[in-house]
């Protein structure tokens, strides 16, 4: 085989062997791997016993051998070099330019570390492996214990493992910046999920304190009515219990819902209703029944119409039934194809005929609480009192937004 093909050969074995790394490089992702591998396939593709790769420390102001094939136990890793113009390293890693020593027992420029007078490296090439952040990342060299001329198509040779070794390096930081990015995020998600959990405990634990402290004020007002022998007194403090209870209702329905601003008005209402027949204390020949379908409200509506349902009924109970014999129906259901409910509250007593001037049933209050849910209150019907009170259903949606 002649020169000029055996030469031929070379070339298309060096850039067979560049093609194949660089999609080793592309599909790894271990930046020490890729380097690694580099050291082995440009020692086999000059055909040399020794290479290595040096990383710039900035701090240090050196080159530390990183990655290496063919040197003994405690040179990669630990041995550095001088990023200046007194090694072959230094000398490219400073002008940029690659860096060929062709005979270092006889090269008095460089000041070479006794490691190399123990591999027996006579020879060596060095080109620069760039970087994205101002600073190169370092040098790649080839060392040969022969005497070599290199030439320009090893220093190519070289040159292109360099620049696919560049973009590894490059896509490494991008990696770890992006990799500190994700970690960042999943700690700020940890955290936020743990205030959290946090917040909804505070909450809840605010919650079962107001809960209490309104029960705490709706029992010091039953003592107070035991102890009020006044008529007007005794309306009076039954007026304000109903509605501290009526709240209450609220809370113990909120602290089962883990914070949601909505609750089911059909659940707070049969548990409202039987409430209010443990509140009045009434002849157990007046009778409260209930039937509710699943409305879904907003807290404040809940609370609003709650307050309502408790003066109405109440009504009934002081004012309807003067024998003392009689039924009170609370009903609550959503209309067919729309987006609005209707609540009524009837009984089959002597009627509601308020009286001029007089604020005893709370007419005035019934009205504004259901004008401020944007409803209705009508006065239906001569046999007893017949309330129907229609609302508009805005939560239903809200809810599904929320959860």
């Amino acid at each position: 085989m002649s020169d000029e093909s055996a030469y031929v050969r070379k070339l298309l074995r060096q850039q067979a062997a560049l093609a194949s790394f660089g999609s080793f490089a592309l599909r790894q992702a271990d930046l020490q791997t890729v380097l690694t591998e580099a050291a082995r396939v440009c020692a086999e593709g000059l055909d040399v016993p020794f290479c290595k790769v040096c990383r710039y420390r900035e701090a240090e102001g050196d080159l530390l051998i990183q990655a290496g094939y063919g040197w003994r136990a405690g040179v990669v890793g630990h041995v550095v070099s001088r990023a200046d113009m007194s090694s072959p390293q230094g000398r490219a890693y400073v002008t940029g330019k690659p860096s060929i020593c062709k005979d270092s027992r006889r090269d008095c420029e460089f000041i070479l570390p006794a490691f190399y007078a123990e591999h027996g490296v006579i020879s060596t090439i060095d080109v620069l492996i760039s970087g994205s952040n101002g600073h190169a990342y370092g040098v790649l060299e080839i060392d040969s214990d022969q005497l070599r001329d290199f030439d320009e198509h090893d220093i190519n040779f070289l040159t292109g493992f360099a620049n696919v070794l560049a973009e590894a390096v490059s896509t490494s930081e991008r990696t770890v910046v992006l990799q500190a990015t994700i970690n960042q995020m999943q700690a700020l998600v940890m955290e936020k999920g743990s205030l959290l959990d946090q917040t909804r405990v505070l909450a809840q634990e605010l919650q079962h304190r107001v809960r209490n402290n309104l029960q705490l004020i709706y029992g010091m007002l039953s003592r107070q009515l035991e102890e009020t022998k006044d008529t007007e007194g005794q309306r009076g403090l039954k007026s304000i219990a109903r509605r501290v209870s009526t709240l209450a209702q609220v809370y113990d329905q909120l602290i089962g819902t883990e914070m949601k601003p909505s609750l089911d008005f059909g659940i707070y209402l049969k548990s409202l209703c039987a409430n209010l027949v443990d509140v009045q204390a009434a002849s157990e020949e007046i009778l409260l029944s209930c039937e509710a379908e699943e409305v879904i409200l907003d807290l404040d509506v809940v609370t609003s119409l709650g307050i309502v349902v408790a003066e109405l009924v109440t009504n009934s109970f002081d004012h309807a039934f003067p024998e003392g014999r009689g039924k009170i129906s609370v009903a609550l259901k959503q209309v067919s194809g729309s987006d609005r409910a209707v609540m009524t509250i009837q009984d089959d007593g002597v009627g509601f005929v308020p009286q001029a001037g007089s604020k005893r049933h709370g007419l005035g209050l019934i009205k504004r609480l259901v004008e401020q849910v944007d409803g209705t209150v009508d006065l239906v019907g001569t046999d007893g009192a017949f309330w129907r009170i229609g609302f508009p259903v805005y939560s239903a949606k809200l809810v599904t937004v929320v959860s």
